[in-house]
């Protein structure tokens, strides 16, 4: 909310707005700069606690509602993000970023009311320190135990949990070590281990997001050399956009309604219930909807060579593969994190999902330079020509095909050994 009312007053405000065709003094520029981290910095703390603060108020011995729940979490988010870009654009087109910003304040107000009405009513976990200053010690014990034998000189927690059977003793087997200190239970190398098993999953979710952001960047700038006219109407290259998130809210009615259906049914053994086979299917689309990006593009292409242009709709069809896979492996992700957490690093492991996408998003960036340096150096830049005609869209999403097709395979051997 700081943010907003930063952004809402700046918009207010001529002594900090630029005059026309001037830069923007030192001062201006601040104040915007301060405004958008603020944002940012409030949506990063919410986004880390809202989705486990909401599960922790659920039974944790209802698997199946806490799946909804996630489910319809991760539906809100997408239908935030359709009425930003189907009511909240046209609003600031038509009528200035002052008072899109004042609708913004409004409802950003109005839900932090609500949420404050509830303190009395929320089930509250007490913190006990730290989790991550936990996992460093851990990881320091065990580095300074590394080269030492483990004959007899583990002390007594380490009898308890070898006759406990636990498998987890079998996995990362040189934190063991750290058990050696004293200082060190085993309850803390146990999180250790949870949080460096669901790091192995977290990084092959990383190009998933970056394909996101690839699609969603390009994906415009294709539309708007493509034919957009349908019965004399020009349809609006931003609003084909609005298919992934269409396709998202589409696909977790339908799911969760199947999942209804099938309630007094024993679904145990239902992959398909699973979130690490559906974060599988997810990465498994996100190659498919990149092939087909890359086929399109290059049809795209021909057609431009030969004087035609290439209808707009063609674009859905990576728009919808891309609209499946963010669904399956986002929300799959979401409530991966929450339920393979530890008690006291729910949050942290929730805020994952949402590092994999910003993470995503840089990478995003670094492809695109370094493709474009490598591909000069042994003949053209993919993206050395002025718009996406003279370029070669086509083979970057071909090498972002053969990418995430490794990065499936990595992801299947990580899930086959969680």
């Amino acid at each position: 909310m700081q943010g907003l009312m930063m952004l809402t007053y700046q918009a207010q405000n001529p002594n900090l707005q630029p005059s026309e065709n001037k830069t923007p003094s030192y001062m201006q520029a601040l104040f915007l700069f301060a405004g958008l981290y603020a944002i940012a910095a409030g949506l990063g703390g919410m986004r880390a606690t809202l989705a486990a603060h909401g599960a922790d108020q659920l039974d944790q011995r209802n698997k199946s509602l806490i799946s909804s729940y996630f489910s319809w979490y991760f539906f809100s988010l997408m239908t935030g993000g359709l009425l930003a870009t189907c009511v909240m654009v046209p609003i600031e087109q038509k009528y200035g970023w002052s008072t899109s910003f004042f609708i913004l304040l409004f409802v950003a107000s109005l839900a932090l009311c609500t949420f404050v009405s509830g303190f009395s009513l929320y089930r509250y976990k007490r913190p006990s320190g730290s989790p991550l200053t936990r996992i460093i010690q851990t990881l320091v014990a065990s580095a300074r135990n590394i080269k030492v034998l483990t004959g007899g000189s583990l002390n007594h927690d380490v009898t308890e949990l070898l006759l406990a059977g636990d498998q987890s003793h079998d996995k990362f087997k040189f934190l063991n070590k750290a058990l050696m200190d004293q200082n060190i239970d085993v309850a803390q190398v146990k999180e250790t281990k949870s949080f460096i098993g669901l790091l192995s999953i977290f990084v092959t979710t990383i190009m998933m997001n970056c394909c996101v952001s690839q699609i969603l960047t390009f994906s415009v700038q294709q539309g708007n050399l493509m034919n957009r006219t349908i019965y004399n109407f020009t349809i609006p290259t931003q609003s084909i956009a609005f298919v992934p998130i269409i396709i998202s809210l589409t696909f977790i009615i339908l799911f969760e309604q199947f999942k209804k259906m099938n309630k007094h049914k024993d679904n145990s053994n239902n992959k398909f219930y699973k979130p690490l086979f559906r974060m599988g299917i997810g990465l498994a689309l996100v190659s498919t909807s990149m092939f087909v990006a890359s086929i399109i593009e290059s049809k795209r292409l021909e057609s431009f060579k030969n004087g035609k242009t290439l209808s707009v709709f063609w674009l859905l069809f990576q728009y919808i593969l891309l609209g499946l896979s963010d669904t399956l492996t986002l929300g799959g992700m979401i409530e991966f994190f929450y339920s393979e957490a530890p008690e006291s690093m729910k949050s942290i492991c929730t805020s994952l999902s949402w590092c994999s996408s910003s993470m995503g998003f840089f990478m995003s960036s670094v492809l695109v330079t370094l493709s474009n340096s490598i591909s000069g150096r042994f003949g053209k830049e993919w993206f050395g020509g002025k718009d996406l005609n003279h370029s070669r869209l086509d083979l970057f999403y071909a090498l972002l095909c053969i990418i995430n097709i490794l990065n499936f395979l990595l992801y299947v051997y990580f899930a086959k050994r969680y």
